[in-house]
């Protein structure tokens, strides 16, 4: 396997207006450069990682586990060099897996590098920096780069400390020089700051900032970090713009949702190393509201919380629909069809807020759009694992799977193509239309309050609706240790209305509420991966049975192989379940949950 082993070379610029890194984006020409190839969106989760006693910060590197819809890197980034807006620094890169420790990971420079500093220590998560990535292909003569507007969070504990949005140009290919007729044009931008500080930095003065006010645990942590982390940058360099009033970084964007691992900080709960074994958690800061929060406060009558929660979501479907047509980037339709499960998650969570005879049809349209956004994606899930699985196998064995891959795909253009047609209909035109005027008509919607003692309010019927899909899910409990798949995937169902609950109350449940939001989508997640595994093991059983007399020995032989890792895979999340179902249905959880819901 092929492994990155470079010296990158960058522009680094903050975005002090939102949304003022997107006219470059689209624009049809970049100084010396043009656009190459349309903008593309990938959403992108890095958890900076070192061991107990920072042994990889005190060997000069930054250890970064990055997983995105193709898997996992593990990143080792050394301190940068160079001068002016450039810089330079190297980067080992190799395949890693969040779930084991780095001895487990498939061999690569990365691996070999990390192995050899830390020796048996375990490593554990730092910190997370989470971003919504665009990125356009651009190119010159003889030389290509990208470049890419970041939105970008960062996360502690469970906490948000940090948000702000970022423009690089990274050079893939080429000559420098284009580069720095890039520099001067943006150096001209008011809307643009120069920066040589890396995000990990950043993030670092972030949780420094906090320390504080943060848990015990964290602070002692922190309090033994070394003074510079070696996040890629020169130490001590500082090259920004003064700020103008007009000129502060962006405020914080959608709320944060998910966490790769069991999640730290639920009081009296275990934390998750990432080699798997636990140490002793920190409470949760609460998470700072920004524009792109949903806005619901206690106060907010049930059909007005249930309004700010579908208008957010509408927009956001809105905004991924012209992608989601193009089929550049998988992430946009996965974003589309992440914002209409969300509004129709709405209307159960807020059952009752409105009028029947006004959401009746609305509904209905929303079940179909969703079944057509879901054909396509979870093709899109098939393919991309069985591509990630391609990419393991030497090359010689990698043909066998091109029948299952060809038939994969074709099954996906054909739920593309209805796809399309829906979004091309009348009745979606009319749903988008009529969904505008419901959220305009407002109040004019709601369902019939009888009078002012009527629980109506946000802290009146939140709590109990939360701990009803609490409870679903803890059914579960008595009948987990030998749950078929099928009870396992209503089991995923349950959990996905918990963390909904949870979602759309998230700005109202106090300090705990992050951390719990973060445990229970480790655990949707977790039987997400469990589900989509047994998906594509019974598809390759189902091919290998349907056309027994057809396929090669190598086909078939290759398609077998396929089967049985998707099977072990299978038995080994089946097996390491416990950690992340006790994670939610134990008694620290509980007792968090009960606090969140009283300071309603």
């Amino acid at each position: 396997m092929s492994h990155r082993h470079e010296i990158e070379i960058e522009l680094k610029y903050e975005v002090v207006r939102r949304g003022g890194g997107d006219g470059y984006l689209v624009a049809p020409e970049l100084g010396p450069y043009k656009p190459a190839g349309p903008v593309r969106s990938v959403g992108l989760e890095d958890r900076y990682v070192d061991t107990a006693d920072w042994g990889l910060a005190k060997a000069g590197f930054a250890a970064r586990l990055r997983s995105g819809s193709r898997g996992t890197l593990m990143s080792l980034k050394a301190a940068a060099t160079g001068k002016g807006p450039l810089e330079k620094r190297r980067e080992i890169e190799g395949p890693a897996d969040p779930d084991l420790g780095p001895g487990a990971w498939p061999d690569s420079a990365a691996r070999t590098t990390i192995l050899e500093l830390i020796d048996d220590r375990p490593l554990e998560e730092l910190l997370t920096i989470r971003q919504q990535r665009r990125t356009r292909k651009i190119e010159t003569d003889g030389g290509t780069a990208e470049l890419s507007v970041d939105e970008v969070e960062v996360l502690c504990g469970g906490a948000t400390l940090d948000s702000f949005d970022e423009l690089e140009v990274e050079l893939k290919s080429g000559p420098e020089e284009p580069l720095a007729e890039l520099a001067a044009m943006f150096d001209r931008d008011e809307g643009l700051r120069q920066v040589s500080r890396s995000k990990l930095d950043r993030a670092a003065e972030a949780v420094r900032r906090a320390l504080p006010g943060m848990p015990e645990s964290v602070r002692r942590r922190w309090q033994d970090a070394p003074a510079e982390l070696p996040s890629g940058r020169p130490s001590g360099s500082r090259r920004s713009r003064p700020t103008s009033a007009k000129g502060k970084a962006a405020e914080g964007r959608e709320k944060t949702v998910a966490s790769m691992a069991t999640g730290d900080g639920v009081a009296d709960g275990p934390a998750t190393r990432v080699d798997g074994t636990t140490r002793e958690p920190a409470p949760a800061q609460p998470t700072k509201p920004g524009p792109r929060t949903l806005g619901v406060v206690p106060d907010d009558s049930l059909p007005e919380a249930a309004g700010k929660v579908l208008r957010f979501h509408f927009t956001r479907m809105q905004n991924r629909e012209a992608g989601t047509r193009s089929g550049s980037d998988t992430e946009d339709l996965h974003d589309m069809r992440i914002a209409v499960r969300r509004m129709r998650a709405a209307w159960r969570v807020f059952d009752g807020a409105f009028k029947p005879g006004r959401t009746r049809r609305l509904r209905r349209r929303l079940e179909t759009i969703s079944d057509r956004l879901g054909a396509v994606r979870d093709l899109d899930v098939l393919i991309e694992g069985l591509e990630a699985y391609c990419a393991g196998l030497d090359p010689e064995q990698r043909p066998g799977l091109d029948s299952l891959l060809a038939l994969w795909e074709h099954q996906r253009a054909g739920a593309r193509k209805l796809l399309i047609a829906e979004l091309d209909s009348g009745g979606y035109a009319a749903f988008v239309r009529e969904m505008g005027e419901f959220l305009a008509d407002g109040v004019n919607s709601a369902a019939f309050v009888p009078g002012p003692t009527a629980p109506h309010r946000v802290r009146d019927r939140a709590p109990s609706l939360i701990w009803r899909c609490y409870e679903s899910v803890r059914a579960y409990e008595l009948v987990l240790p030998w749950a078929d798949m099928e009870t396992l995937h209503r089991l995923r169902i349950a959990t996905k209305w918990l963390r909904y609950a949870l979602e759309f109350f998230a700005e109202t449940l106090g300090r705990d509420g992050p951390n719990l939001l973060a445990r229970v989508v480790a655990l949707q997640d977790y039987l997400g991966l469990l589900h989509d595994a047994d998906v594509a093991a019974k598809l390759a059983r189902d091919e290998l049975v349907a056309r027994a007399g057809e396929l090669s020995r190598v086909e078939a032989e290759a398609i077998g192989s396929y089967l049985h890792y998707r099977e072990r895979e299978v038995a080994r999340r089946r097996r390491a379940l416990g950690p992340v179902w006790r994670a939610v249905d134990g008694a620290p959880f509980r007792r968090a949950l009960g606090r969140a819901t009283a300071v309603l």
